[in-house]
């Protein structure tokens, strides 16, 4: 009896501390502060309820995402099958010189002039603008955006440990810049940097020569850096899109970032630039390159010939999507209730949708409503606002579609309208 007794409490008090350190561990060990407030994709969320409701017969029309319908340009293609190198090396951090090369004639087709030492290759776009906010800020510092802006700025300002201030824009204007009096009221003595998209995505807006010269103004005067996301710079329609290049009085602060993605319809390709006049930018993000290795190599290649001559892929690409621009804004028209602009360029539209909640409808829309076995898949714009609360009856609109397909979406989401708005009033 002894032994046994002896026995239970030896059991018991076993089965107490790995209680004990169970709770222990859970108090102490937790998901990064970064990691739980990593904002989810505004543009992916739904995406797996549309899977679910294609096994299900229903036909899904894509208008959420920014991904070109259109065939990858058949150079890529033949360089990646004719790559004959013995060994895919590693790459120099900042870039092939084959691809720096290239990346510099690119930019003198726009009157763009940069030196290979003043280009750093990197992982798409998106590498790019994570790169820019690490040079420039420390934890917590501040960066201005637009909103809405882009969605995943969020995302890279969290994995960057930097704060987005946003200065909001209206859909009455078609979402252009406020007057630089707002602009320098949001100025904090933690703000770093403003850092804008144009042609905007998700607006499309195109901001105007005179428009930049208020962020110039700004910048001049508290010190700060311009970050110019020019991804979509070929995607402009009716007007010229204006670099931050071409404003030689912050030659020394002003960082361009771009992408082959969309313009060359590579998207998977993730290959970008960051290019700066200031050396100093430069070699701060080589360093941070350096930690990361270098950028794929077959892909940094493949891109060369088009970034030698863009043109002739580029032109194509823009004509198809003005065409499809003008049947979306001509289709809005005719529905009831929606609040829409022209966008001047990229091939998205922030639309005002008559309903109190957006996200609730694009949900309805993908997981219950169908029009003759088919619906449409849109982003609720609330997450391409930084401020909590923006944006709830808006979603944006990406004309990734073949004409008579975006006509078609459209129709459906007018039928969708009419049947919302009826059950949710009865």
């Amino acid at each position: 009896m002894k032994h046994s007794l002896n026995s239970y409490h030896a059991t018991d008090s076993t089965t107490m501390m790995d209680t004990l350190n169970k709770n222990t561990a859970e108090s102490f060990v937790k998901i990064s502060r970064r990691g739980r407030e990593m904002q989810r994709s505004p543009i992916r969320k739904l995406a797996a309820i549309a899977e679910a409701r294609k096994k299900q017969g229903i036909h899904v029309y894509h208008l959420n995402i920014g991904q070109p319908d259109l065939p990858t340009p058949a150079p890529v293609l033949d360089a990646v099958h004719k790559f004959s190198r013995p060994t895919i090396e590693y790459a120099p951090s900042n870039g092939l010189p084959e691809s720096l090369k290239a990346w510099k004639k690119y930019f003198g087709h726009s009157g763009i002039l940069f030196d290979e030492s003043e280009l750093i290759v990197t992982t798409g776009g998106s590498e790019a603008i994570t790169l820019a906010m690490c040079a420039v800020c420390d934890t917590d510092d501040e960066i201005i955006v637009f909103e809405p802006t882009y969605a995943n700025y969020n995302g890279f300002a969290g994995i960057a440990n930097v704060k987005l201030r946003a200065i909001p824009t209206t859909i009455k204007n078609g979402f252009h810049l406020p007057s630089e009096e707002v602009i320098e009221s949001f100025v904090t003595n933690r703000t770093r940097a403003i850092l804008y998209c144009s042609p905007s995505n998700p607006t499309g807006t195109i901001f105007s020569r005179e428009e930049i010269q208020r962020l110039v103004n700004v910048a001049l005067k508290h010190g700060l850096f311009i970050l110019s996301d020019e991804t979509y710079r070929e995607f402009a329609y009716e007007k010229k899109a204006i670099s931050i290049a071409d404003f030689p009085q912050v030659r020394d602060r002003a960082i361009v970032l771009e992408s082959c993605s969309k313009k060359f319809n590579v998207c998977g390709a993730r290959i970008g630039v960051l290019a700066s006049h200031n050396k100093e930018i430069v070699s701060t993000t080589l360093k941070f390159c350096q930690a990361r290795l270098s950028v794929a190599t077959i892909e940094q290649l493949a891109m060369v010939p088009l970034l030698e001559n863009p043109e002739p892929y580029t032109r194509p690409l823009v004509e198809e999507f003005k065409r499809r621009r003008d049947l979306v804004c001509a289709e809005l028209k005719t529905i009831p209730g929606v609040v829409s602009y022209i966008p001047e360029g990229a091939f998205y539209i922030v639309v005002g949708l008559p309903v109190k909640d957006a996200e609730h409808f694009s949900q309805w829309l993908i997981e219950e409503f169908e029009y003759e076995r088919e619906t449409v898949l849109l982003a609720p714009a609330q997450g391409f606002y930084v401020t909590p609360g923006k944006g709830v009856n808006e979603v944006r609109l990406a004309f990734m579609l073949k004409i008579d397909d975006l006509k078609r979406s459209l129709k459906i989401l007018k039928e969708a309208l009419k049947l919302y708005q009826r059950t949710s009033t009865e």
